[in-house]
């Protein structure tokens, strides 16, 4: 059967992919391999076959010989797959394309959802309030296990439910007028300033510019399942009822 003449072999459109963003403090082995550990708390699906980039950029100076191949895997054991390397310097070019990997020059900013063995943090500033964007993403529907939605560049606003295994992502605030389940991502670009916002608050994992929280012993049991909202403090996440004010 002839094929119709308007019928393409392939069709190539921009899709929105989000990416955890892996950022190495040290290229020994075993102690990333025993940070992500701890920080996954040895849940074998605590990330879903996620896209990684890796950024070098805080490796301690003349740091530029990794052993890529074991990076990779280490990665990959985790359910984290690694498709390029950030802020590379040009020592490391040659060795990371040789690797199949990709370079990374930051002209699209991706979710920075992970922090590999990490140093001290230093404290930053956040704003007392956060607006919300222009132009907000709204999902009336509710939001099942398995799905993913991303709100690039602007807030999310979901009026629906958003079950256990669903995840939401938004560059600006997060606001659910419903349960939260699952887990949420606000200020994936970066924007610390970014908030969560939920009727009635029980997630599985939030996080706000990169700094993540996860929630394996149960949500504060004082306010589960109540009006609450997330807020990134310096380097903690803090939560707080929408009234009255109470931290945890």
């Amino acid at each position: 059967m002839s094929k119709s003449p308007l019928q393409k072999p392939i069709e190539l459109k921009i899709s929105t992919v989000v990416a955890v963003s892996a950022i190495l403090y040290s290229p020994d082995g075993t102690a990333l391999d025993a940070a992500l550990k701890e920080m996954t708390g040895g849940t074998p699906d605590f990330f879903e076959d996620d896209l990684a980039v890796i950024d070098v950029a805080a490796l301690p100076p003349g740091c530029d010989q990794i052993d890529w191949v074991a990076l990779v895997a280490l990665l990959k054991k985790y359910r984290l797959n690694a498709v390029a390397v950030r802020n590379a310097p040009p020592p490391m070019h040659d060795d990371i394309v040789a690797h199949g990997l990709s370079l990374d020059c930051g002209g699209r900013a991706r979710a920075p959802l992970a922090v590999v063995a990490a140093p001290p943090a230093v404290a930053t500033t956040a704003a007392a309030a956060t607006l919300a964007a222009p132009g907000a993403m709204i999902i009336d529907a509710p939001v099942r296990a398995g799905q993913r939605i991303y709100a690039r560049g602007r807030d999310l606003i979901i009026t629906a439910v958003v079950n256990n295994g669903a995840e939401i992502i938004a560059d600006g605030s997060i606001h659910v007028y419903s349960a939260l389940h699952g887990r949420a991502l606000a200020g994936a670009s970066g924007n610390a300033e970014a908030r969560i916002f939920a009727l009635s608050m029980e997630p599985e994992l939030v996080s706000i510019a990169g700094v993540y929280r996860t929630f394996e012993d149960g949500f504060p049991a004082e306010l589960a399942r109540k009006p609450a909202q997330i807020s990134l403090v310096g380097d903690r996440i803090d939560i707080l009822s929408v009234s009255p004010a109470s931290r945890i």
